[in-house]
């Protein structure tokens, strides 16, 4: 039993304020009102009481006011026989249910007559929700087939996703039951319509077993499917990885009658096209053929996409320009995916080639062109290229976007320039490019890596200043720069900020944190750190257990690393990997090779960024035969060395002098390895020229131009300071070049080819040439040569100061060469050890002493 409590007004003044609110309500203004204290008289029985809840509970829907409504029906119920009385439970969930089908039958009929008025239903139907009122199968049938009738597809899909998230006591297939009740005329398509939708709402949210069950409901019920809910569904199972599905659900619907468009026949290719059937793709096109559908532009361009994605992308270009000769429309698009398949494919002058056709044939060049291949040669690590190819995109008058900009940020990066990346990012910033989140990241690793994290927070805060919001990886980044300062106090208040703003750290952060505490000597607490992690329900992986193996390795503390991966129960082979980079960082070369061949004899082969990494570290120690020896291991697993590892061998074997090892591993890379670049062409024309290979050094030089590598700034200054060699020799030992071709090892040839290239000579290369043009007694021209320099805007440094002052002092130009000192000193260039020798040997500085007494006594007198 459950009490209910007395009303605490007379029934019959309660009674009269319902009705007075039932006629007040429907005026014009509602200010009708009685004079206090005239009550009519009502004979209330217990029906003419629910009549009265009834007409009160009409005027409170319209109103949208429930909850009022539960509160009168209390009232009235519960004052009709006196002060107080005791009602079962049984009676009152009686009135409850009788309560709630009056609600029920009241709300269907007046959503039903608010159907021209969407609007006014859907704010009615939301209003009571509000107020508490629970909504059943035939409330929600009602306003669902007035969105459907309307076609109010985003409003319908918002309350469908309650049916599918609430817990609301009936299903999606409940709701289709309640719809298909007395449907008739114009409601006969409801079903499909309400199928179209809820299709599309449920492979959104890629519940595709869902969406496949209403997909085939009208069927069962004797309608037909439409195709676009068919389309949007194999696109998203096509996304999603579920291309076989997809196939089948085509099948299935061509049995049941449905007719494909040209985006279903699209969509098909794209499966077929994904799963590398190429002979049944072309089927499709056969088979559009037959039906009279005549393929769309999507159509043809996912097939050039399926064959450049799969490694055909001569192919796909072929047929790109088959159908541009048959007049089939292709788009932009076609053309970019074209050039994105030959930068995957590492065909850079191809993809060029192609952006420089499209804009020939007409087709508008945009951000999407110029993006796919500057991409392609920032990951190609052809940074210079990039930027020209943007350079070019700018001229053209096509703006930039931060995708792009990220592309060339992370380049540089990886490539060691890290303050032009900086630089960059500032220039965009300030002619109002958009740089996302992203963006931002780059260039504060950027800066982490350089240890300028103060600058990489403000960076954080300007980021919060323009409205985007840090996120787990911005505060990673920032925390590992602490680290990497040795600053593991403000890390870890940056990672409880992260916390504090409600971010949660994922096992990258706690990697970073951890690897980070190993790093700065605090073995324990890194250790520690693993049952937080377990604690967070993460689970710890072999990443964070090499970080600390790494981290402590670093700190110097090679025996706590070793103990605690001894301590892991599952030692796999990344972890090895960890153990061989961490007695790198160690210092530890010996103890890493060994084990690697400990690793190999069992079987295994680390990671060939461990293999690097124990190279470099082998080839500075000067164990080039144990290098050697890791590059023949390496391919007796099938794992070819990179280009960069070949470099650095090459160049190792190159200081010891051993230029037959190197140029067996050179030939190497023309024969088998990966192409030799610039860089390698160079270390071997340094180590022709130091070596008096002069005249093999410049048949490599045009061989390497032969081939299409351009000799930049570098390559040239080699061959002008080998030319200045050949000078001096020739002046002592005149039979000694005698077999050099003089004519094309003159340095205006180089000088006149490098002007003519374009390549802009550095101050290095300035001051090799004027250092040569003085010791072959051609002072004018080491002038000339300097003031060029300047004229560029290239500051002269101390070796070049000295170069010049050493030229003057040859010809007896002393007082020349006092001045140039001065204006040295001036400029704040301080003589180093081997200028201070120069000048001693010429006398300058006593030189200088004397003058300026001269000139001391001259102004005394």
């Amino acid at each position: 039993m459950i009490r209910i409590a007395r009303c605490p007004k007379p029934l019959a003044i309660l009674s009269h304020q319902l009705v007075q609110r039932c006629t007040v309500s429907r005026t014009a203004k509602g200010k009708a009102k009685l004079k206090a204290g005239q009550y009519p008289k009502y004979e209330l029985t217990v029906e003419a009481g629910r009549r009265l809840a009834k007409e009160y509970g009409r005027v409170l829907m319209r109103k949208h006011g429930a909850r009022q409504m539960h509160y009168a029906l209390a009232q009235l119920t519960s004052s009709s026989l006196g002060e107080q009385e005791m009602v079962s439970t049984r009676n009152l969930n009686h009135y409850s249910e009788k309560f709630f089908e009056l609600h029920r039958v009241e709300i269907v009929q007046t959503l039903n007559s608010l159907r021209k008025q969407p609007g006014m239903a859907l704010s009615f139907f939301s209003q009571l929700k509000e107020d508490g009122f629970s909504h059943d199968v035939c409330t929600y049938a009602a306003i669902v087939r007035i969105l459907c009738y309307w076609g109010w597809d985003r409003k319908l899909d918002s309350l469908l996703l309650e049916i599918i998230n609430n817990c609301l006591g009936f299903g999606i297939m409940d709701l289709f039951e309640a719809l298909e009740e007395g449907l008739e005329g114009e409601d006969s398509n409801l079903l499909v319509r309400l199928s179209n939708v809820m299709v599309k709402l449920y492979a959104s949210v890629e519940m595709f077993n869902e969406a496949i069950d209403i997909l085939f409901q009208p069927s069962r019920r004797g309608f037909v499917p439409h195709i676009f809910s068919c389309n949007f569904l194999m696109n998203r199972l096509i996304h999603c990885g579920k291309v076989d599905t997809a196939i089948a659900i085509y099948e299935q619907l061509k049995r049941l009658g449905l007719k494909p468009n040209d985006y279903t026949y699209g969509i098909l290719i794209k499966a077929f096209c994904e799963k590398g059937s190429f002979d049944e793709a072309r089927n499709v096109f056969r088979e559009m053929d037959e039906a009279k559908v005549r393929p769309n532009t999507f159509a043809f361009t996912t097939y050039i996409e399926g064959l450049c994605m799969h490694g055909s992308t001569d192919f796909g270009y072929d047929m790109l320009k088959k159908w541009r000769e048959e007049k089939i429309p292709v788009d932009a698009f076609a053309y970019g995916v074209v050039i994105k398949g030959f930068c995957n494919e590492k065909k850079l002058e191809k993809a060029e080639d192609v952006l420089l056709k499209a804009e020939e044939h007409g087709v508008v060049l945009d951000a999407f062109l110029f993006g796919a291949l500057i991409r392609g040669y920032c990951e190609c690590g052809d940074t210079e290229k990039a930027l020209d190819v943007h350079n070019k995109m700018s001229s053209k008058g096509i703006k930039t976007n931060c995708v792009i900009v990220t592309s060339l940020l992370q380049s540089l990066c990886k490539m060691g320039f890290g303050f032009e990346a900086v630089n960059m990012f500032k220039e965009f910033r300030n002619i109002g490019v958009f740089l996302d989140e992203t963006c931002y990241n780059v260039v504060v690793d950027a800066l982490c890596k350089d240890g300028k994290v103060e600058e990489a927070v403000e960076l954080l805060e300007e980021m919060k200043s323009k409205q985007l919001s840090p996120d787990v990886i911005n505060y990673t980044t920032l925390i590992n720069g602490y680290f990497l300062q040795g600053k593991p106090d403000d890390a870890l208040n940056f990672f409880k900020e992260m916390k504090e703003n409600g971010h949660k750290p994922d096992i990258v952060s706690y990697s970073v944190l951890a690897g980070g505490l190993a790093r700065n000597g605090f073995a324990q607490e890194a250790i520690n750190l693993l049952n937080d992690i377990e604690a967070e329900g993460l689970k710890c992986d072999t990443v964070i257990h090499n970080m600390i193996i790494k981290g402590l390795c670093i700190a110097g503390k090679v025996k706590e690393a070793e103990a605690f991966f001894g301590s892991l129960v599952e030692k796999t082979l990344e972890n090895y990997a960890a153990l061989v980079d961490g007695y790198c960082e160690a210092g530890l070369t010996k103890k890493a090779f060994k084990l690697f061949v400990k690793l190999f004899g069992q079987g295994f082969l680390v990671r060939k960024a461990s293999c690097s990494k124990l190279l470099s570290c082998l080839c500075r120690d000067g164990d080039n035969d144990k290098a050697l020896m890791l590059f023949d291991k390496m391919y007796s697993f099938k794992a070819e060395p990179t280009k960069l590892m070949f470099g650095k061998l090459i160049g190792a074997f190159c200081q010891a002098g051993n230029l037959g090892k190197a140029q067996w591993l050179f030939d190497f890379m023309i024969k088998k390895g990966p192409k030799p670049d610039l860089v390698i062409y160079t270390i071997m024309l340094s180590c022709y020229c130091r070596m008096n290979f002069l005249q093999e050094a410049l048949d490599l030089f045009n061989k390497m131009k032969e081939r299409g590598i351009e000799p930049d700034v570098i390559t040239y200054t080699v061959l002008l300071n080998s030319h200045s060699k050949i000078k001096l020799r020739s002046s002592s030992s005149p039979g000694e070049t005698q077999n050099v071709d003089k004519s094309i090892m003159d340095a205006s040839t180089f000088w006149s080819e490098m002007k003519c290239k374009e390549v802009k000579p550095d101050v290095f290369c300035y001051t090799v040439l004027i250092d040569q043009y003085c010791r072959t007694n051609n002072l004018q021209d080491a002038i000339r040569i300097f003031d060029e320099m300047i004229d560029t805007g290239l500051e002269p440094d101390n070796v070049t100061y000295t170069a010049l002052i050493s030229g003057y002092c040859t010809k007896g130009y002393v007082e020349k060469a006092v001045t140039l000192f001065n204006e040295m000193s001036s400029r704040g260039i301080q003589p180093d050890a081997r200028t201070k020798s120069t000048l001693e040997h010429y006398g300058i500085l006593k030189a200088r002493r004397f003058m300026r007494r001269k000139d001391l006594c001259g102004s005394s007198g």
